[in-house]
C-alpha cells in the first residue's frame, strides 16, 4: 500500500478488531505515517469500515482487506477510471486468489431469492457461464473487460466521498459478509452506477479472516444473504429465502464438515510421507540467499532447486529468467516458488503468476519485511515464515 500511494496525496488509517496475532506488538512505534486504530473487541467489519470513513479526509475512499496485494499503478488506474465517469461510479477490481486464480465474487449481481437458489442448488457451479443459472456471479460476463455490475466486493472498494455523503457507510447489523452488497445497493439507490475494473488485477488470500470450511462460516454467511433479502425485498420474498436458507445451512454444513475431514486426513497423510517443497526463488542474488536463510532457519523440509533471474541476462548459477517462467516449468520439477518482490514489482509478480502451473504453490518474499507468505487453499489460513531475531 506504501508504494501504490508514492505519487498520490493520501493516509492510510488501519482499523485492527482486536486481533490476537501480536500485530499491536510488531506494528507499534512503526510506520509513522499511519494511523492506527487497536479496538479492543472485534465489532465486525462494517463497524470498523465506518471507523475509518469518519476519520478520512480524502476525496476517493478505499475499504480494503489487509489479506490483499496490489500493484504499485493501481490506486492510480483505479481513480483515473473513476474520474473517467466524473466520479459518478464505484468501483471494485478483478481479485486473484493466493495461487494467481480469477475469484468469481469479484462480480456478482444482487441476491434475490431465485438467483440466491440456483447458487445454493449447485446450479451456478453446473453451469458457470449461464446468464441464468449463474447469475450471483455474472458469469456470462467476461472476467477481462470493465464494466457496470451490481455488487463490489467488500475485499477492494474504491468509492468517491460524495457518493458516501448520500448512502452513508456499511449498515452495522451485518457483522461480516452481506455490508458490501447491501453498499453496492444503496450506490444505485441514489442514482449511481458500480464497476468491474479488470484491467489492474490484484491479489486477495482467502482464508485469512475465517475458517470457510465451518458450519459457523456458513451460518454466518447465509445469516447475512437473509438479512440483505429482508431489507430490501420486503417479507414476502424473505420468508420464501428463508426456508431455502435454512436448507442451505444444513446441507452446506454437512459438506463442509466432509471436506474438512478430508483435506485433515490428505495433509496427515504427506506429513507422514515426510512430504517436502522442492522451490524455485525468483529474485536477485541478494534475495535469493536471503530467503534460503529465512527457510534454513524456520526449519522448513525445503529443497531449493534453483534462482529465477528477473531480467533477460541469464548467469552461470540460474535455472531460468522471468521472461521464459512458463518453459522453466517444463524442465524443472518443483512444487513451490517464491517470487522476491524488490527486483520484482509487485505488478510484475500478478502478472507472473497466470504462467505458474496450476499444481505449483505460490509464495512471496517482501524484502522490507524480510518475510515469506502465502495461500494455497481459500479454505484455510495461510502460511507465514517470519525472520527471527
Amino acid at each position: 500500500m506504501r508504494k501504490a500511494v508514492k505519487n498520490i496525496d493520501a493516509e492510510i488509517i488501519v482499523i485492527d478488531n482486536a486481533s490476537t496475532d501480536g500485530s499491536f506488538e510488531f506494528f507499534q512505534n512503526k510506520f509513522e505515517e499511519i494511523q492506527f486504530i487497536w479496538n479492543k473487541k472485534n465489532s465486525g467489519f462494517a463497524k470498523a469500515n465506518n471507523q475509518g470513513l469518519e476519520m478520512a479526509k480524502g476525496e476517493y475512499i478505499l475499504f480494503l482487506n489487509p489479506d490483499t496485494i496490489i500493484p504499485e499503478d493501481c490506486l492510480e488506474k483505479s481513480i483515473s477510471f473513476i474520474q473517467s465517469y466524473h466520479n459518478n461510479c464505484a468501483l471494485g477490481i478483478k481479485m486473484l486468489d493466493g495461487s494467481g486464480r480469477f475469484l468469481k465474487e469479484s462480480k456478482r449481481a444482487f441476491p434475490s431469492p431465485i438467483t440466491s437458489f440456483y447458487k445454493l442448488s449447485g446450479l451456478t457451479k453446473t453451469f458457470p457461464h449461464s446468464k441464468i443459472f449463474a447469475k450471483y456471479y455474472l458469469g456470462n460476463l467476461s472476467k477481462n473487460k470493465n464494466q457496470q455490475v451490481d455488487v463490489l466486493a467488500g475485499a477492494f472498494m474504491m468509492i468517491p466521498k460524495k457518493i458516501l455523503e448520500k448512502t452513508g457507510g456499511f449498515d452495522e447489523q451485518f457483522f461480516m459478509y452481506g455490508e458490501d452488497i447491501d453498499l453496492s445497493y444503496r450506490i444505485q439507490q441514489v442514482g449511481f452506477k458500480n464497476y468491474f475494473f479488470a484491467k489492474c488485477p490484484i491479489i486477495h488470500f482467502k482464508g485469512e479472516s475465517t475458517q470457510k470450511e465451518s458450519l459457523n462460516y456458513v451460518k454466518t454467511f447465509y445469516n447475512a444473504m437473509g438479512i440483505f433479502v429482508k431489507k430490501h425485498y420486503g417479507r414476502s420474498q424473505s420468508g420464501i429465502f428463508s426456508l431455502c436458507l435454512h436448507g442451505a445451512i444444513i446441507f452446506r454444513g454437512t459438506v463442509a464438515g466432509i471436506s474438512r475431514v478430508t483435506k485433515k486426513a490428505i495433509k496427515t497423510k504427506e506429513v507422514e510421507a515426510g512430504k517436502n517443497s522442492q522451490v524455485i526463488i525468483a529474485g536477485n542474488e541478494n534475495e535469493f540467499e536471503a530467503v534460503k536463510d529465512l527457510l534454513k532457519k524456520a526449519g522448513r523440509n525445503t529443497l531449493v532447486i534453483g534462482r529465477i533471474e528477473t531480467d533477460n541476462i541469464l548467469n552461470s548459477n540460474t535455472i531460468g529468467s522471468i521472461r521464459n517462467l512458463k518453459n522453466v516449468f517444463s524442465y524443472c520439477d518443483a512444487n513451490e516458488i517464491i517470487f522476491c518482490e524488490g527486483s520484482l514489482s509487485y505488478k510484475e509478480i500478478i502478472s507472473s503468476m497466470p504462467n505458474v502451473p496450476k499444481d505449483v504453490a505460490i509464495k512471496l518474499f517482501s524484502r522490507d519485511a524480510h518475510s515469506v507468505i502465502g495461500s494455497t487453499d481459500k479454505d484455510e489460513a495461510g502460511d507465514v515464515i517470519l525472520k527471527t531475531e
